[in-house]
């Protein structure tokens, strides 16, 4: 969108409250070309994680890139929205949009935009656009959330319906073609768990096997409890005083991805500018879990990863740090078993706490995992790392 502003050049431009735009567009309120509809949650009585009611969607923990997940379901639900509806997060983060992909119920942190005098594909794109812009608004309130006056007074641009369907059109194709690499790359992680659970079990071209514990391996592996291999030791309690935009990186479980992995952004960057005991800096390549997880459904306790190359980086509280006892275990084997189903299985069975989940040294320390000699552990990991950079 902000490369197509218009589909003609050479043409003269105007002032309006949100920016110059061609003299022959206008600037209007979301208000004047839509329905908005805000959501409410409807009695936690009528909800339920099987399919029964609508599908209910309580906020953007919900939303995927277009359309969000169901996960829950609502017998009687107190606002509606229709299918081709934008669902616009109103409760920070502000401004993420998503695509009704049928009637469904919308909780309060959510509201639902409706197309009456615009084109709908437009509008998607158009708020797409703008949402730096609804971020903003939102700023000016205590908690950070956007109301229903907020949304109407709400200002885009808009073009003739000729040039608006064009537009949409244009980038409705983009996001089509990202949609199928998206498609592609999911297929993909569903394949690697797959392969991920065969070598992780049956190994690399074995023909005996044996009976376990933990279920039938190659019989020239071994069973070990990870306590036999590892330890795992806690991050710091760094003083919040201290947090802010300078400084070194303060490693947070929300820095963590739910395939494994980090990742840093205007959102969940923290840094610290204090004093603290330098064992508490991590190195590259560090072996790292979340030991706590605040996120919805419980999607990153547990999950590993490995320090980047860069910047410094703090190993904060809630985050574990694998601690090497011996040589029988490679590095990047260990991260991948860790990231296993089968290690998150256990995870999440053995976590305390309801909104908030938590794991211990002892819970992950107990765990067994399926021990092939170094070599094999490093192939198995190399043909697992091919898979990733063929993800990203």
């Amino acid at each position: 969108m902000s490369q197509i502003k218009s589909l003609r050049t050479g043409i003269k431009f105007k002032d309006t409250p949100i920016g110059k735009i061609p003299v022959d567009w206008e600037a209007l309120a979301l208000s004047q070309v839509t329905e908005i509809n805000m959501g409410q949650s409807p009695s936690s009585q009528d909800c339920h994680d099987y399919e029964e009611g609508l599908p209910f969607y309580q906020g953007n923990s919900d939303f995927g890139s277009k359309y969000p997940t169901v996960r829950r379901w609502c017998k009687k639900p107190s606002k509606v929205a229709k299918e081709g509806d934008i669902l616009i997060s109103v409760r920070a983060p502000v401004g993420e949009i998503n695509i009704a992909p049928h009637e469904c119920c919308i909780g309060r942190g959510l509201g639902a935009i409706r197309a009456t005098k615009i084109n709908s594909d437009y509008l998607y794109q158009s708020m797409l656009f703008h949402r730096k812009a609804l971020e903003k608004v939102s700023q000016g309130s205590t908690f950070e959330a956007i109301n229903r006056k907020d949304l109407s007074d709400f200002m885009i641009f808009a073009p003739s319906i000729n040039e608006q369907n064009r537009i949409a059109e244009i980038l409705t194709t983009v996001d089509d073609a990202i949609e199928e690499t998206d498609r592609i790359i999911e297929k993909t992680k569903e394949l690697k768990k797959g392969l991920m659970q065969k070598l992780l079990t049956r190994g690399i071209g074995h023909k005996k096997f044996k009976k376990t514990e933990i279920g039938e391996i190659p019989e020239e592996w071994e069973v070990s409890k990870l306590d036999n291999l590892m330890s795992v030791k806690h991050g710091y309690a760094f003083e919040g005083q201290h947090f802010g935009s300078k400084g070194p990186v303060l490693l947070t479980p929300g820095n963590f991805r739910e395939d494994g992995g980090l990742y840093f952004n205007g959102r969940n960057l923290k840094r610290y500018s204090g004093d603290y005991p330098k064992e508490f800096a991590l190195s590259p390549n560090d072996l790292v879990i979340v030991m706590t997880d605040l996120s919805p459904f419980c999607k990153i306790l547990g999950n590993p990863a490995l320090i980047p190359q860069g910047e410094r980086i703090l190993h904060n509280q809630r985050i574990g740090k694998i601690v090497f006892r011996n040589k029988k275990v490679d590095k990047n084997f260990l991260y991948y078993f860790i990231l296993s189903e089968m290690f998150k299985r256990v995870i999440k069975s053995t976590a305390t706490g309801t909104t908030v989940r938590h794991t211990a040294p002892n819970r992950v320390l107990n765990i067994k995992i399926a021990l092939p000699n170094l070599s094999e552990q490093k192939k198995i990991a190399e043909i697992l790392n091919k898979v990733d950079l063929e993800i990203e």
